[in-house]
C-alpha cells in the first residue's frame, strides 16, 4: 500500500490524492483486466504468427448440439485420425458470433447466422493432423446436406443448409485465427 501512495499524485483518483481500500479494489480490478486483454493479444499474435497447417478449427453448432448428437461427431472425428488439441462446451452471445463470421457481415444470411449461432451451446475444437484444413473440410461435406458425399458429417447430422451441423475453418489462416478466437494459449494441449 505504501508503493502504491507514491504513485497516488500520478492517479485520477476519485476523492483524495492517497490510495484507499476503495480506489485499491478499483485500480487492481483495472490493472487485472488490463493484463487479461494484453495476454490475450499477445496469446492471439503468438498463435496467428506460428500459423500451423497441421491444425483446424471446428464448432458443433446449436441444431447438432441440440439433437443430441456430440459425441456422434466426435466420434466421427476421432475415427478419421484428428487428434482434438482443445475443446470447449460454451455459448456464444450474439455480438461474438457478429465477430466471430465479420467475414459474412456483407451477405444476406449474415443476420440470421449470427442470430442462429447464438441460439444454443456450441462445442469449440482445434484439431490436429498432417493436411488438418482440407481433411476435415473433406469429413464435414459440401455447406448443403443434400450435396454432401455420403458419410460425411453433415450428410449424417446437418438439418439443411442453414442448420449444417459443423463449421470448419477454410484455411490455414483462418483455422488460427478463429481457434484464437475460442482459446487461450494456455486451453491447447
Amino acid at each position: 500500500m505504501l508503493i502504491l501512495n507514491q504513485f497516488a499524485n500520478q492517479l485520477p483518483l476519485k476523492n483524495e490524492r492517497k490510495i484507499d481500500q476503495y480506489n485499491f479494489l478499483f485500480y487492481a480490478e483495472t490493472i487485472a483486466q488490463l493484463m487479461s486483454f494484453l495476454i490475450f493479444v499477445c496469446e492471439t499474435f503468438n498463435y496467428t504468427i506460428n500459423m500451423r497447417s497441421d491444425r483446424t478449427f471446428t464448432m458443433i453448432k446449436p441444431d447438432a448440439v441440440a439433437n443430441g448428437h456430440i459425441g456422434a461427431i466426435l466420434a466421427k472425428i476421432n475415427q478419421a485420425g484428428f487428434r482434438i488439441v482443445a475443446l470447449k462446451y460454451t455459448k456464444i452471445s450474439k455480438d461474438q458470433a457478429k465477430v466471430f463470421y465479420e467475414v459474412h457481415q456483407e451477405r444476406p444470411f449474415y443476420d440470421d447466422l449470427t442470430t442462429f449461432m447464438s441460439s444454443g451451446p456450441i462445442v469449440a475444437a482445434i484439431l490436429e493432423k498432417n493436411n488438418a484444413v482440407a481433411d476435415f473440410r473433406k469429413l464435414i461435406g459440401a455447406t448443403n446436406p443434400a450435396e454432401a458425399e455420403e458419410g460425411t458429417i453433415r450428410k449424417e447430422f446437418a438439418e439443411s443448409m442453414s442448420r449444417n451441423a459443423v463449421h470448419g475453418s477454410d484455411s490455414d489462416e483462418n483455422a488460427c485465427i478463429e481457434g484464437a478466437f475460442h482459446f487461450s494459449g494456455t486451453e491447447m494441449f
